[in-house]
């Protein structure tokens, strides 16, 4: 179930002391949302559970971003990054996402958790809406998605290699 709304430009906020939770299978798709997810994004558990996370995934959300995500979760690290999600409605909301791997009792990774809290708002409109808007402008600029995703993750990677730092310590530090 992709999200097609329209993103409509209205931010929908949550309390300092919610927490939007998530729970994946390695594939991505949702086995667990909870109360404050459902409301936020506007969905019902009937129509999450299943389907891809991405369903929440907003347009001005850099590709490149998400890669590096799931590149860093995949090799059974955590990370903590900044994401703009889209409501059913089209409205959007941002939270600083802490995502993990889940393991079973051997250590295996078996899906994915993740608990995002309400963003610090002079970071978010100081430091990564800029980058995000650089790095969304790259992506775009290629007529080919994967070259334009490609180079962007090209950006990010500089920017981190110049900073000598892994994306959630540049972001703990902003």
């Amino acid at each position: 179930m992709a999200n097609e709304q329209t993103p409509t430009g209205v931010e929908q906020f949550f309390e300092d002391d919610e927490l939007i939770v998530s729970k994946t299978d390695l594939k991505g798709r949702l086995t667990y949302t909870n109360d404050v997810f459902l409301r936020i994004a506007g969905y019902t558990e009937a129509e999450c559970l299943g389907q891809p996370h991405s369903m929440i995934r907003h347009p001005d959300m850099p590709r490149c971003i998400f890669g590096l995500l799931w590149e860093t979760i995949q090799d059974g690290r955590e990370i903590f990054a900044y994401v703009i999600n889209r409501c059913k409605n089209g409205d959007h909301y941002w939270v600083l996402a802490h995502v993990t791997p889940s393991r079973d009792r051997s250590g295996q990774v078996v899906g994915y958790h993740s608990n995002r809290r309400v963003p610090d708002r002079r970071i978010l409109e100081n430091s990564i809406m800029p980058l995000y808007k650089d790095l969304l402008k790259e992506e775009q600029r290629h007529s080919n998605r994967k070259s334009g995703m490609q180079s962007a993750t090209g950006m990010i990677h500089n920017l981190l290699s110049d900073s000598k730092m892994e994306y959630d310590e540049f972001v703990a530090r902003l």
